[in-house]
């Protein structure tokens, strides 16, 4: 029989946050879950009729996080699991792209993941005890045109989580970054943010790009649900991972993009070395 655990979720109001809450709760396990708007909490709770704790939460009020996490842990009780789920797709060119629009997807992307990390770590700490779990994506491995703020936040993230999981190893304390591949949730639907073309030299490169993203927009090869149970199977394994990919499309293109990495660092060692002190 495994152990009940508590789960901090944020970003539950739907896709794969939600997915990750029934899985849970089907587990039998306690889950606080986040959403931003009072219609979404009303929604969440009416669909798990009290059966888990709803906390209204924007991640990017960065000076709301540590406070919520010390009601969390007084009024529910210890945090055994934090997801760090909320996120979203800001898609456009570089050079279309503001500089606030990447702002925003660091805010919510990088910034905000960490605000909940840093909030719950000090009782992790105290306990020697907990899993975080940081979803990124295979965009944290691999780019595409279109997508370079989403997926520079996502390596951002990855980075962030894999030192992270080295510093408190030693204190108990599990990091695990999951990087899904495409799933049949809103990311590339509604809740993707776009930026509006301008600058017709892109036109035959990304056009073609952004209408593909749209027309395959649930039609996904991901099942969330069966995301959100290979998450809980990855919460109860012996040894916890630094690095979880899931979905059969993020494996083959990052198994790809690692082999041409190393046949580029093999073909260009001579110049690699070359700047070694002699």
């Amino acid at each position: 029989m495994q152990n009940t655990r508590t789960f901090f979720i944020t970003g539950v109001g739907s896709g794969l946050g939600r997915a990750i809450a029934n899985a849970a709760l089907r587990a039998g396990h306690r889950v606080v879950g986040t959403v931003r708007t009072e219609q979404a909490a009303t929604e969440f709770g009416r669909q798990f009729r009290g059966e888990a704790h709803v906390k209204l939460l924007d991640v990017t009020q960065f000076d709301s996080v540590a406070p919520l996490a010390v009601v969390v842990e007084a009024e529910i009780g210890p945090v055994d699991v934090v997801i760090n789920n909320a996120g979203y797709g800001h898609e456009g060119i570089l050079e279309e792209s503001s500089l606030d629009e990447m702002r925003r997807q660091f805010d919510v992307n990088v910034f905000g993941a960490v605000a909940v990390i840093k909030a719950f770590l000090p009782f992790m700490r105290q306990r020697r005890r907990g899993h975080i779990i940081n979803i990124t994506s295979m965009g944290g491995y691999i780019t595409m045109p279109g997508i370079s703020y989403y997926c520079g936040s996502k390596f951002a993230l990855e980075g962030i989580s894999e030192t992270l999981a080295k510093e408190v190893k030693g204190l108990g304390i599990a990091v695990t970054a999951v990087a899904p591949g495409s799933f049949r949730t809103d990311w590339a639907g509604r809740s993707m943010v776009r930026s509006a073309r301008s600058i017709s030299d892109y036109d035959s490169l990304f056009d073609p790009i952004r209408q593909s993203r749209m027309d395959k927009s649930g039609k996904q090869l991901g099942d969330p649900d069966r995301a959100a149970d290979a998450i809980l199977t990855l919460v109860n394994m012996p040894e916890l991972p630094e690095h979880l990919l899931i979905g059969s499309d993020a494996l083959g293109l990052v198994s790809a993009k690692l082999d041409a990495m190393q046949t580029s660092l093999t073909k260009h060692e001579v110049l690699t070395r070359s700047t070694d002190i002699a």
